[in-house]
């Protein structure tokens, strides 16, 4: 059987990884991806053929790992956090559309927004969007009318790829949208390096999101609902239970 393992690692630490991951790994017999992940997972590669790439090369991994597969091994195909959520499960199917014979299975993982969250306290407990900043493969207007969409419903929302050196105000952008519909008070937090050394996590306010040179792109940001607070310390979104 032609297998593909699109494996979700979450946010880099060992004990972040579910056991269906590693034992995903464990059982490939070629292990490809980014080459910051393959790397956190190299003790599990022993014995193993190993290929990865750059960023912004995932088409490239994706016809590597169809490639191996296409050739009889069993393939593991790593990527951060989740493999359904931004990762790569979505494209690897794209890649592999006319190879019905190759069987792909997501393994999936913990995503930053729930690894950054139960840093912060449980800022996620009720409804929720999740809106990427990055504008490589989405349009910058597509992204301010899911910002303005989910800021007039009240979701808390959780920003993936807040900022980069070529876009060093988006999360500014961000905040400026979504305090057209809750006050600049409003309790915000952001975790940056999740799982990995320098974890840091900081509850702040709507407003302190602007201008903060703290927030980069290995940073999770997350923006309270009306209902959001912070209890001794953590950033709660209350579900509306009667305490």
């Amino acid at each position: 059987m032609k297998k593909i393992y699109v494996v979700g690692i979450g946010p880099g630490g060992a004990e972040y990884m579910t056991p269906q991951a590693r034992h995903a790994i464990e059982e490939s017999d070629a292990v490809v991806g980014y080459t910051v992940y393959v790397d956190l997972v190299k003790d599990l590669c022993e014995g193993k053929i190993v290929e990865s790439t750059a960023m912004k090369q995932e088409v490239d991994r994706c016809k590597i790992v169809l490639q191996h597969a296409l050739e009889g091994r069993t393939v593991a195909f790593v990527c951060s956090g989740d493999a359904g959520v931004y990762g790569m499960a979505g494209v690897m199917c794209e890649v592999a559309e006319d190879h019905p014979e190759v069987e792909i299975i997501t393994v999936p993982g913990i995503t930053a927004a729930c690894s950054g969250a139960a840093v912060l306290g449980a800022p996620l407990i009720h409804d929720f969007a999740v809106i990427s900043l990055s504008d490589l493969l989405t349009p910058w207007e597509t992204i301010v009318k899911r910002l303005e969409a989910a800021g007039e419903a009240d979701f808390v929302i959780c920003l993936y790829n807040p900022k980069s050196k070529k876009r060093r105000d988006y999360v500014d952008q961000a905040a400026e949208i979504v305090s057209r519909f809750r006050p600049w008070d409003t309790p915000c937090g952001y975790v940056k390096n999740i799982g990995r050394e320098g974890e840091k996590g900081t509850i702040c306010t709507l407003q302190e999101l602007m201008d903060n040179d703290d927030i980069d792109m290995f940073t999770t940001v997350f923006i309270g609902n009306s209902s959001t607070r912070v209890i001794n310390g953590r950033l709660v979104t209350p579900r509306g239970y009667h305490v």
